[in-house]
């Protein structure tokens, strides 16, 4: 192939790679990756004050008498309770030991803050952004 074919072939690859990326597209795959990760006993969380999140803990659930606690691993630095609400708050903390703060952060994935701790859960959140 001459040079010239060479570098037409290299601006035809580019050229396709131009495409912004469709943020819609971005967040139901982003969705889909939370899901089967909760789904597959893992979760994105950022631990003591991380800024990046990782998928890194575990997550369990656990039925009682007191309705569907969320058992979140913190690695090797032990692991937090959470309980399902049916009032519309999410989650709060189980434990008791500091407030569970939970906010929308995309289609159905919550943001659940605990002291310096940040988990990521799959949730229903009628689609809020």
């Amino acid at each position: 192939m001459t040079r010239s074919g060479s570098l037409l072939l290299t601006l035809l690859a580019l050229a396709g790679c131009d495409r912004a990326p469709d943020n819609g597209d971005l967040a139901e795959a982003e969705a889909r990756g939370s899901r089967g990760a909760a789904e597959s006993g893992r979760i994105d969380c950022a631990l003591e004050g991380a800024k990046l999140f990782d998928r890194a803990c575990t997550i369990e659930e656990l039925s009682g008498e007191g309705g569907v606690i969320l058992v979140v691993g913190r690695g090797n630095v032990g692991y937090r309770r959470l309980q399902i609400t049916t009032d519309g708050r999410g989650v709060v903390s189980a434990d008791g030991a500091e407030p569970a703060k939970v906010s929308i952060v995309g289609d159905n994935i919550i943001e659940v803050a605990i002291g310096n701790d940040r988990y990521r859960l799959p949730a229903n959140t009628g689609g809020a952004k």
